[in-house]
């Protein structure tokens, strides 16, 4: 199945571009590789016939560095205006790497570094991210498993996981030595109490774990609709509600209310997120729309992602109810954006744009592209390193993998 496009019903943005004959899209490079892939990206874009005026923004590690924001104001006036983002990747670094780098005149006066397509994501209330992860036939990369009288068994994976991503870990409330106002909300706690009380407040660092009923509510039905309107027949919770009752266990009881009042026929599954790991490899196939809150969610994509090719091939959409941004879930890996000649898989970014496309109705474009990739992944004459299962090394080239803009020049071929 190669054809996934988002539920739409998120954003009502796709009624005022149908009436343009061209769009603008926010351009985002970002760090390292992001720039090679989304370059790559909008050449296919063009090749397929997107009319579209790209306006890049300034976002990432360089931002940082020079003016102390990886995410500067005129970024987001940008997404603002024109509501549909195309996102490379972006280098994010530890506390205090991240401080050493700063430049001097800036040091020293409390910038904090924080992850800048988080702060997108929080910025713009981009709570819905979907990840779709579907097998291509004839990719190398593809989840083997060994099968009755020691035959080899492929599974088709036909996966969409829909990740709560604005709450959670990655909410951003945490302290290192908590002030006393939080200390003292902490030891109200009787298990706080137990296990903590011990530990000097300047030695302790607190992450919270929040999430509301609104925007749990939310992603349950963005996951249910998905499957209803897409012939899913049934959404898998992935949380862990035995261990973490409160987070967890509200979203499993959302779950259910929400299932047996407006989805009665679709099955509501509940996993645990460490029996979820072992399950995907197990039986993958069984599985089809996943709902999760933001780690856990993160989590069991990456773990899909890794049955049909890894990180080359997982693509995401990040929704909310005025702005879209999409971007492939793979990192900046910088020393590859060194190379003289990029050698990273461009099909995730690629496969990105093409969540874009369904997600302002221009469907059949996108179903073009997405032929055209599974055609060059069948056919196997174009494959990039990783394809070949070859180091990440600068001499792939010489041993026959393809470069990013070869694979870019083959989907091309076939558009």
């Amino acid at each position: 199945m190669f054809f996934f496009p988002l539920f739409l019903g998120l954003i009502n943005l796709n009624q005022a571009f149908s009436t343009m004959s061209k769009r603008t899209i926010v351009s985002m490079p970002g760090d390292g590789i992001g720039s090679n892939v989304l370059e790559e990206c909008i050449r296919v874009l063009d090749a397929a016939g997107f009319a579209a005026e790209y306006i890049e923004a300034d976002i990432g590690w360089e931002f940082w560095r020079k003016e102390g924001n990886p995410l500067p104001e005129r970024t987001l006036k940008l997404l603002e205006e024109h509501g549909v983002g195309l996102f490379g990747a972006i280098t994010s670094k530890p506390k205090e790497e991240a401080n050493e780098e700063l430049d001097e005149s800036l040091r020293d006066k409390g910038l904090i570094y924080s992850s800048p397509i988080v702060g997108l994501r929080q910025h713009f209330n981009l709570d819905v991210c979907i990840r779709p992860c579907h097998t291509y036939p004839g990719n190398p990369l593809n989840f083997v498993r060994r099968a009755a009288g020691d035959s080899l068994d492929e599974p088709e994976v036909d996966v969409v996981v829909f990740r709560q991503n604005t709450e959670g870990l990655y909410g951003g409330v945490e302290w290192t030595d908590p002030p006393d106002k939080v200390y003292e909300a902490l030891m109200s706690h009787p298990r706080f109490v137990k296990n903590f009380s011990e530990v000097p407040k300047n030695e302790l660092s607190v992450s919270t774990r929040i999430f509301s009923k609104k925007a749990s509510a939310r992603i349950l039905r963005a996951a249910f609709e998905y499957a209803r309107k897409y012939n899913y027949t049934s959404v898998t919770l992935c949380e862990k509600p035995n261990v973490i009752r409160e987070t967890s266990g509200m979203m499993f009881r959302l779950a259910k209310e929400i299932q047996k009042n407006e989805y009665p026929g679709i099955e509501l599954w509940n996993t645990n997120i460490d029996a979820q790991m072992m399950w995907l490899t197990k039986n993958p196939e069984n599985y089809g729309v996943i709902v999760a809150g933001n780690m856990f969610g993160d989590i069991v994509s990456d773990g899909f992602a890794g049955l049909i090719g890894g990180l080359g091939f997982a693509c995401s959409a990040n929704i909310g109810e005025n702005v879209a941004v999409f971007e492939p879930t793979h990192g900046s890996a910088p020393k590859y954006a060194e190379y003289a000649n990029s050698i990273v898989n461009p099909i995730a970014m690629v496969e990105s744009a093409c969540m874009m496309l369904d997600h302002i109705s221009e469907n059949e474009m996108a179903s073009k592209i997405r032929a055209a990739i599974a055609r060059v992944v069948k056919e196997g004459k174009v494959r990039t390193y990783d394809m070949m299962k070859l180091p990440g090394k600068e001499n792939v080239l010489m041993q026959g993998a393809a470069s990013t803009s070869d694979m870019a020049d083959a989907i091309i071929s076939l558009l």
